[in-house]
């Protein structure tokens, strides 16, 4: 293997272990809420550095590789592995905003049972995972199958800013709860949407098809 060639797949290596270090942070997150436990939710905040340094390496590395005049197809995964760092990196801060919701929520007694949240996590979380699986064994049909999952998660969060909306009519008391789980969703309603960014880019990189915008994935 050339020098080039195993530069490249350290590329492939670094995305993998932050797709992972931030599929981590959301989880976590997660479990801060259901658990009502502050020092994880303070933990993510603080883990949430290593995959700012993440997205710099990478970005280090790819623009030393493409200096290198590479190939279209080397290109593409080039352009492809600092676009997927990105998304990651933006999961990885929406895990930072559950987290500071979690803390102000910890203040308050809990207004309900957690059921559509930690639904919609596994969701989005299934939909990153899927997406990188897909760019790393080379699998476009995989990718293209993460797309229309978005919509359902979409769906579980306007169905939850319904339910805590009648909330906060019914309780002025709620109002300061309900928009901080409002947030959450929203949070991992963005995550899906990263995680659909991503399987995106894989179908480019795989296919060299642009399906952002376009009729071949749903509205």
């Amino acid at each position: 293997m050339t020098h080039y060639n195993q530069e490249l797949a350290r590329l492939k290596e670094s995305l993998l272990a932050m797709a992972s270090h931030a599929e981590s942070a959301v989880t976590r997150a997660m479990r801060a809420l259901i658990e009502r436990d502050e020092a994880i939710a303070r933990q993510v905040q603080e883990d949430d550095n290593v995959l700012d340094q993440f997205e710099i390496q990478i970005d280090d590395t790819a623009i030393h590789l493409l200096t290198k005049a590479p190939l279209a197809t080397d290109l593409r995964l080039i352009t492809v592995a600092m676009k997927i760092s990105q998304n990651l990196e933006r999961v990885g801060d929406e895990a930072v905003t559950i987290s500071r919701r979690v803390i102000d929520l910890n203040s308050e007694p809990q207004l309900k049972p957690y059921v559509d949240l930690p639904r919609m996590a596994t969701m989005s979380l299934e939909m990153l995972r899927d997406a990188i699986t897909a760019f790393i064994d080379r699998e476009p049909d995989r990718a293209r199958a993460v797309v229309p999952r978005d919509a359902d998660v979409d769906d579980l969060n306007r169905q939850l800013h319904r339910e805590l909306s009648s909330y906060m009519v019914e309780r002025p008391t709620n109002i300061s709860r309900c928009l901080h789980l409002m947030v959450i969703s929203k949070a991992l309603e963005r995550i899906a949407d990263h995680a659909t960014n991503i399987a995106e880019e894989v179908v480019y990189l795989y296919e060299a098809k642009d399906i952002r915008h376009s009729d071949q994935k749903p509205p």
